[in-house]
């Protein structure tokens, strides 16, 4: 009977603690935010990710009385189903009878004055994966110039950074700034949302240097160490973790002929071309929901498959050029495997020049040793986690 009560005592401590460990997610702090929305007209930017435990936030919203005037909706759509760059038009949620208005009927890419008129407040909460070329805190960065140049308080939900245990890769080069480039940041930033637009304020990078009036609610039991699951997928094409882990990589075959599995149920791990030789791994890409015009429809591509590659081992490589070059030196091209859109991917000039002078993985990473040094020590005043 001793042994018995003694193992549930031991059950039931392992369950509290780890309930008490459970990440908490900015949206369920509701004590800390709800004070700021209350007799406000509410917008919300989020998504299919923007989940508070089992309901939406949107969901939440409206049944606790808040007046939700507008949603707006970033790139892959307020339900997660739009392909990459594709135009989200304005609509309405089904759901909720709530107008989701585009983020781009106004200038650059901006909502419109007649949008912007709709609310007091803009509530943020959208997962982000901590990439450079991932556009969610693109779209975080024109809100909150929007939102500046209005005079509209925003409120970001923060989420854990699922690529946040580490920083890696160069710093944008702004001449290559561009839809998948927007700020002076490494390939992998290591920061969540909310302490990117912390920075984005405390650095100035808004137009004229305008400050937007933001308020950041933290995540509970989470630093940068946290290796966070996420409970879904982001977007269309990043299924599963090992995606997300791999994504810093494998992107830049999009500025590339070779095709990085869209048009599969592995997108983002694997990568092959028709005219790759020496691999027995094959697969082609089809017209499926979230890619309906892959690269390479319909043709049979040689390559390599990624997925049994141990997290640790990806973890260790970081942002690991050694895919590209693979295919490069494979595919002897020369400088024509290289598409103008490669240099907005990894936002400098060398990369591509080194790998054509026939450089290593680790050689070219040297190059950018110290801007990931020159960026965690200008990243510090900002970060709301323990590193």
């Amino acid at each position: 009977m001793k042994r018995v009560s003694i193992l549930l005592f031991l059950i039931i401590s392992l369950t509290s603690y780890a309930q008490n460990e459970r990440v908490v997610m900015g949206a369920e702090s509701t004590n800390e935010y709800f004070p700021l929305i209350q007799n406000k007209r509410v917008a919300v930017i989020s998504n299919h990710t923007g989940m508070v435990r089992d309901e939406h936030l949107v969901d939440m919203l409206v049944r606790e009385k808040h007046n939700v005037t507008a949603i707006f909706s970033p790139e892959h759509g307020f339900r997660g189903d739009a392909d990459a760059g594709e135009h989200v038009s304005s609509s309405v949620d089904e759901k909720t009878g709530i107008a989701i208005r585009s983020l781009y009927d106004g200038i650059a890419g901006k909502p419109s004055k007649e949008s912007m008129q709709l609310f007091d407040v803009l509530v943020f909460d959208i997962q982000d994966v901590g990439l450079r070329f991932y556009t969610y805190y693109i779209t975080m960065v024109k809100l909150m110039d929007a939102c500046a140049e209005y005079n509209k308080k925003m409120i970001i939900l923060d989420r854990p950074n699922p690529n946040g245990h580490y920083v890696d890769g160069p710093i944008l080069d702004m001449k290559h700034k561009s839809g998948v480039g927007w700020l002076p940041i490494p390939v992998v930033h290591g920061m969540t949302l909310g302490e990117l637009a912390l920075m984005t304020n405390g650095e100035g990078w808004l137009p004229s240097s305008r400050k937007c009036d933001i308020t950041v609610v933290k995540c509970k039991n989470y630093s940068h160490q946290t290796l966070y699951q996420l409970p879904l997928a982001p977007s269309p094409n990043l299924p599963n973790m090992k995606s997300i882990y791999l994504y810093p990589s494998t992107c830049l075959f999009e500025g590339t002929p070779v095709s990085l599995g869209r048009g599969t149920t592995f997108p983002f791990q694997v990568y092959g071309h028709p005219n790759m030789k020496g691999y027995t791994f094959t697969f082609t890409p089809k017209s499926i929901p979230g890619a309906k015009n892959p690269p390479l429809l319909n043709k049979l591509c040689y390559g390599v498959d990624l997925r049994n590659v141990s997290d640790e081992e990806i973890f260790e490589n970081k942002f690991d050029l050694s895919y590209v070059i693979d295919a490069y030196n494979n595919l002897k091209m020369g400088d024509k495997f290289f598409q103008p859109f490669f240099e907005k991917l990894v936002g400098v000039d060398y990369i591509r020049k080194m790998i054509i002078a026939g450089k290593s993985a680790d050689e070219i990473k040297l190059m950018w040793k110290d801007d990931v040094a020159k960026f965690k020590k200008q990243r510090t005043p900002y970060l709301l986690y323990h590193e």
